[in-house]
């Protein structure tokens, strides 16, 4: 008997579940009917959306060809420099005395070559003698240029005006030649990067103008480089495209293309007729005098329209700003229908 009843209130769950769609009116009583408007949906138009990075036009990682010590650390993390502000000094104590050494030899080389030069004008002194002074001189100008340079490596420097995005070592590291010291990121023009597939860059060329979205603001943007799909797993390419407004968005803000011409698939609904239950998103359908809850999955969108990627069809009379209605509620069409934007 246990046995049976068991698989009696089995059924009865299952049974339950499979009508899951249903819900249950509160202490069993009949639904009063409601008034509703329908919102109809729509085939998708416009294009599609695509994530993107926002990031300046100008970015640089600083580094040194030298190995040396850090010596001193100038700014900090998102720090306004100027053009040619010293960010970081490294030590530079040997090339120092090596340079003293090499213009101590220089000085030396220019009076010999003098000497040599009025010899020569006396005819003391043969054209061959002449030659390796003029050598001697050159070699050793050299040696003093190569150590000037060699000791701007050790003072890093801004080459455009900009914030410091990133300090990567302290002051007594040692570090060797490429190794990033300080990431700098410009304040002037700003551009959105994203990977694209074929499909999604047909149609877009260089110089042609989109919409996107960041930060909570709607902007726009043109394409300076469109790159072919080369990355072997993906085949996807790169979009590069100047912000022309608005100005002033934050570094490395994700934000969202709107690519033309290119349709979304399915149909699009208005966002007022969205009800949520946790982390599913449904609509009610007006279906035979009753409201009928759906399950459906949605895209992205721009402004009051979402794209549908599954569980509606294009003839579902859809209920606009449901409200607390519920599964299975009688209702009434009240007015017309309102096509989704």
């Amino acid at each position: 008997m246990k046995l049976h009843l068991s698989l009696a209130l089995a059924g009865l769950m299952l049974g339950t579940l499979a009508c899951g769609h249903k819900e249950a009116s509160p202490e069993g009583k009949a639904l009063p009917k409601v008034a509703v408007t329908l919102v109809a949906s729509s085939q998708a138009e416009g294009g599609t959306w695509v994530a993107a990075t926002l990031q300046s036009t100008r970015t640089a990682t600083m580094a040194t060809r030298m190995a040396a010590q850090v010596k001193r650390v100038l700014v900090q993390e998102g720090q306004r420099v100027a053009s040619g502000t010293l960010l970081m000094a490294l030590g530079d104590e040997d090339l120092q005395a090596q340079l003293k050494a090499a213009e101590t030899g220089l000085a030396a080389a220019e009076a010999h070559q003098r000497r040599i030069q009025a010899l020569f004008a006396q005819k003391a002194a043969t054209p061959s003698e002449l030659e390796q002074s003029q050598a001697q001189l050159a070699q050793a100008q050299a040696g003093v240029s190569s150590l000037k340079a060699n000791l701007a490596y050790t003072q890093i420097r801004a080459p455009f005006s900009g914030v410091v995005q990133s300090r990567k070592v302290n002051e007594g590291d040692f570090v060797g030649p490429g190794m990033p010291l300080l990431e700098l990121v410009g304040e002037g023009e700003q551009e959105l990067v994203a990977t694209l597939s074929d499909s999604e860059g047909r149609g877009l060329k260089q110089g042609a103008k989109v919409r996107f979205e960041a930060e909570g603001a709607t902007g726009e943007a043109q394409v300076t480089a469109l790159a072919p799909g080369g990355d072997a797993f993906s085949h996807k390419g790169t979009l590069r495209a100047r912000v022309l407004s608005p100005r002033g968005l934050r570094q490395g803000t994700f934000a969202r293309i709107l690519l033309p011409g290119v349709k979304a698939e399915g149909l699009m609904l208005s966002r007022s007729a969205l009800v949520t239950r946790g982390e599913l998103t449904g609509v009610f359908v007006a279906k035979e005098g009753h409201a009928e809850l759906r399950w459906i999955t949605v895209g992205d969108g721009a402004g009051d329209s979402l794209p549908v990627r599954s569980g509606l069809k294009a003839e579902d009379r859809v209920i606009d700003r449901p409200g607390s209605l519920q599964d299975g509620q009688p209702i009434e069409i009240a007015g017309g229908v309102d096509r989704a934007k």
